[in-house]
C-alpha cells in the first residue's frame, strides 16, 4: 500500500467517518479498508524499524484495534514474533475488528491482556492501536493511567491513525497521550494532528489514502485547507511587463511609540521585501533615523497626532497597525482614526489589546492576527482556554469580530470568507521576538498586491513559516531571528 504526500485537505473526526462511510457505500468493504490500513502500517513498520523482531501490538476494542490485529497477523506471517496486548478480550469485540482479531489468533499470534500489571516491558516497539479518532471528552481514569504507564516505558511507538488520547478535532490531550515517533493516518488526515499539541505527540506524520476514490473526497464539503506554495502562485498575480510601483499597492504601517522602533520597522521591511509597491511608516520622530538607516526604501514619517496621519491615510491602499503601537494616548488616538477608514486593515499586537478593551463592532475589512494570549483577551477568556480548542477559538474570533481571524501558534489557523486554513509549516526557532511583526508585513504586502483577505492571511502565514524553515535549515533553529526570514521570504514569494 503506497504512501502519499500529505494532502492539503484536513478533516474533523465526523468528516473522516463520513469518508469511510462513503467509501464503503461505493463498494469497498470495511474489512477491505481495514486490511489495507494494516498492510500500510506493517509496511511502514518494516521500513522504519527493520531490526524489530518482537513488536508489541496494543489493540483497543474499535476499528483502530482492528488495524492493529491486521498488523499482528502480517508480522506473524512474515516470520516475526509479535505479541498482541488486548485492552478488551475477543468476546468484547464486534464487526470487522472481531474478524481481524480472529484471523490474527488463527495465524498463531499470541495474545494477552493489557493492564497496569501486564505492560510490554521488554518489547522493542509499541504499535498503538488503542484509541482512534472517536474519543470525546476526558479519558476515563483507567485509560489515562494506562497511557501514562505505557508512555513511561520510553519505547518507540508507531501510532495507527492517531496517537491514543489525542483529540482528532482539537489537537488537545484528553488527559494523557501515548507519544508516537511516527503516526500513519488513513483516508483523511485529521486536523488535530497538525495543531494544538498534536504535532508534539504524533512524531513523523505519514499518510495512506488506501486507494479511496477521489469522488469520495469531493462528496465531503468544507475540509480545512492546508495551503501549499502552489496555492500561493495561483493567488499572487503575475507581474505585468509594464508594471510600476503604483500597480502593487501602498502599505502604511502605523506603530512604534517611544522605545518601540523595531517592531514597526520589521513590519515595514517585510512588506517591502514581499512585493508592496510602496511602504510608508507612521511612527515617532525619534525612530526615523534608525528606520531609514536600516531600510532607506521605507518612507518613514514622524506622526504625533491624527493631523499628521491624515495625508498618509489618503495615499495608502492597506494599513497595518499595532506593532510597537503601545496602549497609551498616542496609540489609542491613531488606532481610533484608522478604524474609521474603509481601507483593508491588518491588526496585530497592541491594536488587538486595545480592541479587546474597547469592545468594538465587527468589521469585514480587517485581518486580526492574535497569538493565544491576545485571542483570549479578545474573547474574554485566556490563552489556556484558547489552546484547549483552537478551532473553536478561531471560529469565535471570526464570528465576534468579522473579517478574517488568524490564530498564531503551532498549527496556525485562519478563518475567513472562504473557510478555515491550517498552516503546517514552521519550527520552534520561530519562538523569538519580532516574528509576528514580520508576519504582519507579509500579509499587508499580499493584500496590497490584490490577494483577497482570507487568502492573504493563509498564504502569508504559510510563506512566513516556510521562510523560517528555510532559514533554520541553513543555520539551525536556535538563534533564529525575525529578520532572518526576510531573504527567504523573497524566495518563497517568487516561487524559488
Amino acid at each position: 500500500m503506497a504512501m502519499a504526500p500529505l494532502p492539503n485537505r484536513l478533516y474533523s473526526a465526523a468528516q473522516t467517518r463520513e469518508l469511510d462511510r462513503l467509501a464503503i457505500a461505493g463498494g469497498v468493504s470495511g474489512a477491505t479498508l481495514m486490511a489495507r490500513a494494516g498492510q500500510a502500517a506493517f509496511d511502514l513498520m518494516l521500513q522504519r524499524w527493520p531490526e524489530v523482531r518482537e513488536p508489541a501490538i496494543l489493540c483497543g476494542a474499535g476499528n483502530n484495534g482492528g488495524d492493529g490485529y491486521v498488523v499482528a497477523r502480517l508480522a506473524q506471517e512474515a516470520g516475526l514474533r509479535p505479541v498482541v496486548y488486548q485492552w478488551r478480550p475477543l468476546d468484547r469485540l464486534g464487526g470487522d475488528a472481531l474478524a481481524m482479531a480472529e484471523a490474527a489468533r488463527d495465524a498463531g499470534v499470541p495474545m494477552q491482556p493489557l493492564n497496569l500489571d501486564n505492560l510490554p516491558q521488554a518489547a522493542p516497539l509499541l504499535v498503538d492501536g488503542l484509541l482512534g479518532t472517536g474519543i470525546s471528552g476526558a479519558l476515563r481514569d483507567d485509560m489515562r493511567a494506562l497511557l501514562q504507564a505505557l508512555d513511561a516505558l520510553d519505547k518507540p511507538v508507531l501510532a495507527l491513525d492517531i496517537p491514543s488520547g489525542l483529540s482528532a478535532d482539537s489537537g488537545a490531550s484528553a488527559g494523557a497521550v501515548l507519544n508516537a515517533d511516527c503516526t500513519i493516518t488513513f483516508i483523511g488526515v485529521n486536523r488535530g494532528l497538525l495543531t494544538g499539541v498534536g504535532p508534539c505527540h504524533c512524531g513523523q506524520l505519514v499518510f495512506s489514502g488506501l486507494n479511496v476514490d477521489e469522488a469520495v473526497y469531493q462528496a465531503v464539503p468544507d475540509p480545512v485547507w492546508r495551503p501549499t506554495p502552489l496555492d500561493l502562485r495561483r493567488w499572487l498575480p503575475r507581474r505585468r511587463r509594464d508594471g510600476h510601483k503604483g500597480h502593487y499597492g501602498h502599505v502604511l504601517v502605523i506603530g512604534g511609540d517611544h522605545g518601540f522602533a523595531g517592531a514597526p520597522s520589521m513590519s515595514a521591511q517585510a512588506a517591502a521585501r514581499c512585493g508592496a509597491g510602496l511602504v510608508s511608516l507612521a511612527t515617532r520622530a525619534e525612530n526615523l533615523t534608525a528606520v531609514l538607516a536600516r531600510q532607506p526604501e521605507i518612507m518613514a514619517r514622524a506622526v504625533d497626532d491624527v493631523a499628521g496621519l491624515e495625508p498618509l491615510l489618503e495615499r495608502a491602499t492597506v494599513v497595518a497597525v499595532g506593532p510597537g503601537l503601545g496602549t497609551g494616548k498616542w496609540g489609542q488616538t491613531l488606532l481610533k482614526r484608522v478604524l474609521m477608514t474603509d481601507l483593508p486593515l491588518v491588526l496585530d499586537a497592541d491594536a488587538l489589546n486595545l480592541l479587546a478593551d474597547w469592545g468594538v463592532d465587527a468589521n469585514d475589512h480587517w485581518i486580526l492576527t492574535p497569538h493565544p494570549g491576545e485571542a483570549g483577551r479578545l474573547l474574554g477568556s485566556d490563552s489556556a482556554t484558547v489552546q484547549r480548542d483552537r478551532f473553536a477559538a478561531v471560529e469565535a474570533l471570526a464570528s465576534r469580530y468579522g473579517g478574517t481571524a488568524l490564530l498564531k501558534g503551532l498549527g496556525t489557523l485562519v478563518r475567513g470568507q472562504g473557510g478555515c486554513a491550517l498552516i503546517s509549516d514552521g519550527n520552534p526557532g520561530m519562538g523569538s521576538g519580532g516574528m509576528g511583526d514580520v508576519l504582519t508585513g507579509v500579509i499587508a504586502a499580499l493584500l496590497a498586491q490584490g490577494v483577497p483577505p482570507y487568502q492573504a492571511a493563509a498564504l502569508g502565514a504559510m510563506a512566513h513559516a516556510r521562510a523560517a524553515d528555510r532559514a533554520a535549515a541553513e543555520h539551525g533553529e536556535r538563534g533564529l531571528l525575525a529578520t532572518d526570514l526576510l531573504p527567504p521570504l523573497r524566495w518563497e514569494l517568487n516561487g524559488k
